[in-house]
């Protein structure tokens, strides 16, 4: 077991869209943090959840957590910059 595994993994940010959680999970994997993306649609509701709760959400451990922040508060406000 490696000291990722280690790792405590907690909530860190909801996820907007499919295309934000690619883009994420994208820099965080070429900076080597870990992190897990997990979707909230679910068939069986054929993604209702989605709808109340947001895309997914980012979990990593808390150490990482202000750094993702930042990373993550960078890619909107870039895409939002792109929409106006």
């Amino acid at each position: 077991m490696n000291e990722i595994d280690k790792q405590k993994f907690i909530n860190v940010a909801i996820l907007e869209n499919i295309i934000e959680a690619q883009l994420i999970d994208s820099i965080l994997n070429e900076q080597n943090i870990p992190h897990l993306i997990r979707s909230f649609y679910d068939t069986a509701y054929d993604g209702l959840f989605q709808f109340q709760m947001g895309w997914g959400e980012l979990c990593a451990p808390l150490s990482h957590k202000q750094e993702i922040i930042d990373i993550l508060n960078d890619v909107r406000s870039k895409n939002h910059d792109f929409h106006e």
